[in-house]
């Protein structure tokens, strides 16, 4: 098993750290996909990511942070290869109660994939009720909530990988 990490917006030095950590407590080889900083369309970001999706064998898991959770959404949704399994971190509602940007809001069916929601209640960048609100949209995810750790999960990283649905 290997992790396919996704980082956040503008987040690809400060989510090195998460994803090395989280690589670690599954004692696994994380490989860390950049995408653009200039161009933040869904297209932008879909092309590589749905890219490596083709690649991944069906024990490997899929991590997306914050923007990326977001867009991986929309690729899921589209269909094509799909990891069975992904955690989505911090990630962001962009529907009219979350932070109202049409472009990244999810209108398409649920993905079939098994979906883990992570957030935590000190995150400064994604308000927690993202969570909620997303959990609405994904009911068949699994929700994980944090007293602390804040957007960067920090000293959770074990606790994030260890639902036996994401540890291959």
């Amino acid at each position: 098993m290997r992790i396919l990490f996704l980082h956040g917006a503008g987040g690809y030095a400060d989510d090195r750290s998460l994803a090395d950590g989280l690589g670690a407590a599954r004692g696994v080889r994380v490989d860390y996909l950049r995408l653009p900083q200039q161009d933040m369309s869904v297209v932008a970001w879909s092309e590589p990511i749905h890219t490596r999706l083709a690649v991944l064998a069906p024990e490997d898991l899929v991590i997306a942070h914050s923007f990326a959770a977001s867009i991986l959404l929309h690729v899921l949704a589209g269909g094509g290869a799909a990891p069975t399994r992904a955690i989505l971190l911090a990630m962001p509602n962009w529907g009219p109660h979350g932070w109202q940007i049409g472009e990244y809001d999810l209108r398409a069916t649920e993905p079939t994939a098994d979906l883990a929601l992570h957030h935590c209640r000190d995150d400064e960048v994604v308000p927690f009720d993202h969570l909620a609100l997303n959990a609405a949209v994904l009911p068949s995810a699994s929700v994980h909530e944090y007293p602390r750790g804040g957007h960067q999960f920090e000293g959770l990283h074990e606790v994030i990988v260890e639902d036996q649905k994401f540890t291959g």
